[in-house]
C-alpha cells in the first residue's frame, strides 16, 4: 500500500457517476484505500473508509469525497450554470496508469494527428505552435493559453475542419479542464473536464464531463464521441513505462511542444506531490 502525500490527500476526488449509483452499497478504491458508498432512505449519499465517515458532495453529475481535509473546494466551472449548456457525463473509464500520466496526456497536443487521426488532428498539420504558461489562484492552478491546433473534427457538431483555440487549466493535481472553440457558436467555448480518481499509484479511473453548446447531437452520440477519443488515449497510457510519472527530467527528454507537461511536473514537484510519481 502506497501512502499518499499531504498535498494529494487535501483534495476532493470523484468516485462514481451519480446516475450509476443505486441503493446497493458500492465499493471503490481511492488512494489505496477501500471506500464504501451507500444511499439512505432519504436518497442522501454516505461514504466510509473502514469505520471513518468521509465528506461527500454531488457536483457535475459525479459523487465526490476526500480522505483528508480539503483546503480548496471542487474546481469551480462557471459555465456549468449557463442555461443553454448541456452537461454530458461520459461515464467512468478504468486506466492502468498513474493518474498523473492521465492528466499529462490530456494536456498534450502533439499526439493529436497520430493518435486521434482525422478527428483532433491530421498530417501534415502536426506543428504545436508556441503557447503561454502561467499560474493562477496564488499558484494553486496552472493555465496554458494561446493554444491553437487544426482539427478535422473538433467536436461531434463540427461540419468541417477548423483552427481550434484551446485553453488548458490544471485545477488540482488530478483535475484538468480545457476550453476550446465551439463549432456551433464560435464566439463561445465548449468546456471539457477530466477528473481523475487515483485508485492506486498506478491504477486510475477517469471521469470526463462536458459542458457544451450543442442542441442537435444526441446524448448517446456525444458520449460515444468522447469515449472513443479517450479509449484511443488509453492504449497509449497503458503502454507507457514506467507507469509512474517521472518528475525528474533525466527520465524523459521534453521538446518545445511539451511546455505544459514540463510546467505540470515542476508544479507537482513544488507542491510535494509524490503519489503516482517517480521522483
Amino acid at each position: 500500500m502506497t501512502s499518499p502525500d499531504p498535498e494529494t490527500l487535501s483534495h476532493w476526488y470523484p468516485v462514481a457517476m451519480v446516475g450509476d449509483l443505486t441503493n446497493v452499497t458500492f465499493q471503490t478504491m481511492l488512494l489505496d484505500r477501500l471506500i464504501e458508498i451507500s444511499r439512505d432512505e432519504n436518497n442522501a449519499f454516505h461514504a466510509l473508509c473502514g469505520n471513518r465517515p468521509l465528506p461527500v458532495q454531488e457536483r457535475y453529475g459525479y459523487l465526490w469525497t476526500s480522505l483528508g481535509e480539503p483546503v480548496r473546494d471542487i474546481p469551480a466551472i462557471p459555465e456549468a450554470a449557463e442555461a443553454d449548456r448541456r452537461q454530458v457525463c461520459c461515464g467512468s473509464i478504468a486506466v492502468h496508469s498513474s493518474g498523473l500520466r492521465v492528466v499529462e496526456n490530456f494536456l498534450d497536443m502533439a499526439h493529436f494527428p497520430f493518435v486521434h487521426t482525422n478527428i483532433l488532428g491530421a498530417e501534415p498539420e502536426t506543428e504545436v505552435r508556441r503557447y503561454q504558461i502561467e499560474t493562477r489562484e496564488d499558484g494553486a492552478e496552472i493555465w496554458a493559453t494561446d493554444c491553437t491546433f487544426f482539427q478535422p473534427q473538433a467536436a461531434l457538431s463540427a461540419s468541417g475542419g477548423i483552427l481550434t483555440d484551446y485553453t488548458y487549466r490544471v485545477a488540482a493535481p488530478f483535475s484538468t479542464l480545457l476550453y476550446k472553440t465551439c463549432p456551433a457558436s464560435p464566439e463561445r467555448q465548449d468546456v471539457i473536464a477530466l477528473f481523475v480518481q487515483p485508485m492506486t499509484a498506478t491504477r486510475s479511473r477517469a471521469h470526463p464531463v462536458m459542458f457544451l453548446i450543442d442542441d442537435s447531437s444526441s446524448l448517446g452520440g456525444l458520449v460515444e464521441f468522447q469515449q472513443f477519443i479517450f479509449l484511443q488515449d488509453r492504449i497509449i497510457l497503458e503502454n507507457q513505462r514506467p507507469r509512474l510519472m517521472p518528475l525528474d527530467g533525466k527520465y524523459e527528454i521534453p521538446t518545445m511542444a511539451d511546455r505544459s507537461s514540463v510546467a505540470y511536473r515542476r508544479w507537482l514537484k513544488g507542491k510535494g506531490v509524490t503519489y503516482g510519481a517517480l521522483s
